[in-house]
């Protein structure tokens, strides 16, 4: 059977898909990946940038980093396959989203159910009251308007703990899962390969979607290269329009 008729056949047959996202994701919507040829780390040392060390020496270069990445998100849209999985989760077709990126592109397309295991760059908090603001206030300042407390991003830094918060909604997302779907990850990361591999263990079916192989890939019951976008509307629109047709 072909791969993208037996996606959505899997699609049609779970009782729970959980989607799990990478920076693949987010590259159809025209932002860098992280550690490609043309990735974000590429230039630059990111424990000395994105490091609790480099927020707490205070210097210029930790908050003209993030100041021009949450600029480049606030450029940037979210692409089909975010608003596909939107309107997945609204018509209950998957349960929610796992995701490693902070960019905040899958709120925006819609999606509701999201654990996001890196924090965001939607929002960032004051170090001294702990009060949450719109991320765009940090492109006007450092300092929190409430109590002059110094204001940092709301992503996981280098040298910190991934948030129990998502890490807590992830295992809930997985509980009774019996379809997980990789979209964009390279799954060299733990805890981002955990995920799958705990689905497949508790006997859920596996799909990973990738440009590049994966480590997991073996254990895959579809691996597909290719443009996390075009796969998401070949199988959607197989869903809409039946099972035959491709």
């Amino acid at each position: 059977m072909d791969d993208f008729l037996k996606f959505a056949e899997m699609i049609r047959n779970s009782s729970k898909t959980v989607v799990f996202t990478g920076a693949g994701m987010s590259t159809e919507s025209g932002l860098p990946d992280f550690r490609s040829d043309n990735g974000l780390w590429k230039e630059v040392d990111p424990t000395q940038l994105a490091s609790v060390e480099a927020m707490e020496m205070g210097g210029e270069e930790f908050f003209s980093f993030y100041r021009d990445r949450i600029d480049t998100l606030m450029k940037v849209k979210p692409n089909p396959g975010h608003h596909i999985l939107a309107e997945w989760e609204r018509k209950e077709v998957i349960a929610g989203i796992i995701t490693q990126n902070v960019d905040g592109l899958h709120h925006r397309a819609g999606s509701k159910n999201v654990a996001e295991l890196h924090g965001n760059l939607r929002e960032v908090r004051c170090r001294r009251c702990q009060k949450i603001f719109p991320a765009s206030l940090f492109l006007e300042s450092r300092e929190c308007a409430e109590c002059g407390g110094r204001l940092r991003p709301c992503v996981v830094l280098f040298g910190e703990m991934l948030p129990v918060e998502g890490l807590t909604k992830s295992e809930d997302m997985l509980r009774g899962c019996d379809l997980f779907i990789v979209l964009g990850s390279s799954l060299q990361v733990s805890p981002a390969n955990w995920f799958p591999m705990d689905a497949r263990k508790a006997g859920a079916d596996l799909v990973i979607v990738n440009r590049t192989p994966t480590p997991l890939d073996e254990m895959a019951d579809i691996v597909i290269s290719g443009s996390i976008v075009e796969v998401l509307e070949k199988v959607n629109a197989i869903r809409e329009n039946g099972m035959g047709l491709l």
